[in-house]
């Protein structure tokens, strides 16, 4: 039986190497060995202190009694993911700088300069790039190469401001302190997005260096799922970013409600043989609220992901919540309560003015549409006003009564 040898170690205690090579692994026996063996090489070649550690995600084919043979540390994960695998391994690195990487031989573990070089000169996080390097023949599917890498790494780079050119590259380096503090959680493929994401909110110096990607050498199919994981990737780059996913549409769907429910208010629309009136602006004013909703979902959102440390403290974002305390969010809230109640009134007045009978102008109609969409917002406000200072609250402390 092939003894483990299993050490973990917090950010804080005392290093023990410069770099350790942490490379996660199910099921790998074909390949994990010559990772390793490439791994050690290296360090020995460069006179670097340093250890190789398997994050076995439990392997059934013997990874770990080769990558023991082969001169690797394993670190056993129950846990199934790649992110659990990878979290668990750098927990337990001794090493200052840590490469991650693959142990299906897809990456050169030989040929390591360019990282550890970044390292040295203070980068926290240096990102292997294969568009930058070079993607052999077979090494990666047309689908990723083409569309699910280029688009979610544009995503990425969009909602985050990130220079990364390959958001999703397995072959990565960084300190090891740095990425600790960034208390990453995802356990599955979505491990390699949250780093670069947090690393970027964080601010964190970034480099990239080219990377060649090489077929790999298993003789099965990759645990990689494309549409189950390439959703998870998006899910997260959503979840990291409220601003693009319910700010900017919620304020476009809003602006177009208000423009488009004020034209038809006023007068009929039309456009060559199509007339809009009063049963378009039904839909227009529902615009206006479910913009409105997104826009409140994304400060709600951006309290609570800065409470918990996901995103930074905007000053911005601040000064607006200054301007908008509860006082006057419930002001302006009961206002629009009160707008709505007399537009109805006015509905009313016109339904009285011919004895309650049938209406032959949409005058009342529009007022209907109107109050009904004042009273939702007047609502909405009021109940956000509130949620947003529950959100803040933390009693009055310091303050006399």
């Amino acid at each position: 039986m092939v003894e483990i040898d299993v050490v973990s170690c917090s950010a804080a205690e005392a290093v023990d190497v410069e770099l350790s090579i942490v490379m996660p692994c199910l099921n790998e026996a074909n390949t994990v060995g010559v990772c390793v063996a490439k791994a050690l090489a290296y360090l020995g070649r460069q006179h670097i202190d340093g250890e190789v550690i398997v994050a076995d995600n439990g392997s059934t084919d013997g990874s770990q009694a080769i990558a023991v043979a082969h001169g690797a540390r394993i670190v056993p994960v129950a846990a199934r993911g790649y992110g659990n695998a990878l979290r668990a391994g750098i927990g337990a690195a001794r090493g200052k700088f840590v490469i991650m990487g693959d142990s299906d031989d897809s990456y050169d573990f030989s040929d390591l300069d360019g990282f550890v070089s970044k390292l040295r000169d203070g980068y926290k996080l240096v990102m292997g790039n294969r568009f930058r390097g070079k993607i052999k023949p077979g090494a990666m599917p047309v689908l990723h190469r083409y569309f699910g890498n280029p688009v979610l790494t544009g995503i990425g780079r969009l909602f985050f401001r990130s220079l990364c050119g390959d958001f999703h590259c397995g072959l990565r380096g960084f300190d090891r302190k740095a990425i600790l503090d960034l208390d990453l959680h995802s356990p599955g493929m979505e491990f390699a997005s949250e780093m670069v994401i947090k690393a970027s909110i964080a601010k964190l110096q970034i480099a990239e260096v080219a990377t060649t990607l090489s077929p790999d050498g298993r003789h099965r199919p990759p645990h990689l799922r494309s549409w189950h994981d390439g959703w998870r990737h998006l899910r997260l780059l959503l979840l990291f970013s409220p601003r693009w996913m319910f700010l900017y549409p919620g304020a476009a769907i809003f602006l177009f409600g208000v423009i488009a429910t004020l034209t038809l208010f006023f007068r009929d629309v039309v456009v060559g043989n199509i007339g809009f009136a009063e049963h378009t602006m039904i839909m227009t004013a529902a615009a206006i609220n479910i913009g409105f909703e997104a826009m409140l979902f994304w400060a709600f959102a951006k309290v609570i992901a800065i409470q918990r440390g996901l995103l930074l403290r905007d000053p911005l974002f601040e000064r607006m919540r200054e301007v908008m305390p509860l006082e006057r969010g419930l002001t302006l809230g009961a206002l629009l309560l009160l707008l709505g109640v007399t537009s109805f009134a006015a509905a009313l007045a016109d339904w009285f003015n011919v004895g309650f009978g049938a209406l032959t102008t949409g005058s009342a109609i529009r007022l209907v549409i109107v109050s009904s969409t004042t009273l939702v917002l007047g609502a909405q406000i009021l109940y956000g006003s509130f949620f947003l200072y529950l959100l803040d609250y933390q009693g009055d402390r310091g303050k006399g009564r």
